[in-house]
């Protein structure tokens, strides 16, 4: 496991070297893409009703909110106060611990359920629960960026330095939009790339949760640990691209069957898958 290079810091440590936006606005866009394919009706036209609030019309024109806030001087402290939200640092191992990982829910794995909470609860005010899907729609993607789940010292992989293309680089923002980019494809052709492959089969649940975004958070954890993700001789091959960037897909389409899982669930019309 390596655990020489990894260590184990304070939340405040955390907080300061938060990583970089995941998937970048093209894999956002690709999940809420895939994600708004599966809407029953019923949460399609209750999902409308929550865009339209903001003049949005998809959940594509909503998926990348959260990251641009965090440059916003116009929503004030939220951008700041919801940038550890976007990842989770793991201790030690994979084995997520909420009270160690995540304390008082300050990370991705309890962003999703206090925003799926809100998005919920129809008591609310319209303007809350539509804000409330921004976060969901995008946190989901989040998690299963792998490099927003891991425990390595290196702020998910930004101090990772990299050759990629020809040009200097970090591993972050290899996945977070390199591996994608390798394909020149917009978010709406990728979305329909990855539909042609067919339904995604989705991993077995790991007991004992029952909360789905720890799980999501350990899968992607372990693939950080995979042998190869960090390059040997810090250059990203056409190998490494062959061989990564089916994970990273495999990664947005989970991202999208259980993001239009979660909404449906959300709003009481459909089963949940693991």
């Amino acid at each position: 496991m390596r655990a020489s290079r990894f260590a184990t810091f304070a939340l405040a440590v955390l907080v300061a070297a938060a990583p970089a936006w995941a998937w970048g606005p093209l894999g956002h866009r690709i999940v809420a893409d895939l994600a708004a394919a599966g809407l029953t009706p019923r949460a399609r036209a209750q999902v409308g009703t929550l865009l339209a609030s903001e003049h949005a019309r998809s959940l594509a024109d909503i998926a990348n909110w959260a990251d641009e806030i965090r440059d916003a001087p116009s929503y004030g402290e939220l951008g700041r106060e919801t940038a550890p939200l976007h990842y989770v640092n793991m201790h030690g191992s994979c084995d997520y611990k909420p009270a160690l990982d995540c304390p008082d829910g300050q990370c991705v794995v309890g962003a999703i359920d206090h925003y799926a909470a809100i998005l919920g609860n129809r008591r609310l005010p319209l303007h809350e629960r539509a804000q409330a899907l921004n976060f969901v729609v995008h946190f989901v993607g989040d998690v299963h960026q792998p490099l927003h789940a891991g425990y390595k010292d290196d702020r998910g992989a930004n101090d990772y330095q990299v050759r990629f293309e020809g040009e200097g680089g970090n591993l972050h923002r290899v996945w977070d939009s390199g591996l994608l980019s390798t394909r020149h494809l917009d978010a709406r052709e990728y979305a329909a790339l990855l539909q042609k492959q067919g339904p995604v089969t989705l991993p077995a649940p790991i007991e004992p949760f029952a909360d789905r975004p720890a799980q999501w958070a350990e899968e992607s954890c372990r693939i950080v640990m995979n042998r190869g993700v960090y390059p040997w001789g810090h250059i990203i091959s056409d190998d490494y691209i062959a061989r990564e960037r089916p994970i990273a897909e495999r990664r947005l389409r989970l991202a999208g069957v259980r993001l239009a899982d979660l909404l449906n669930r959300v709003l009481g019309l459909a089963p949940a898958v693991p």
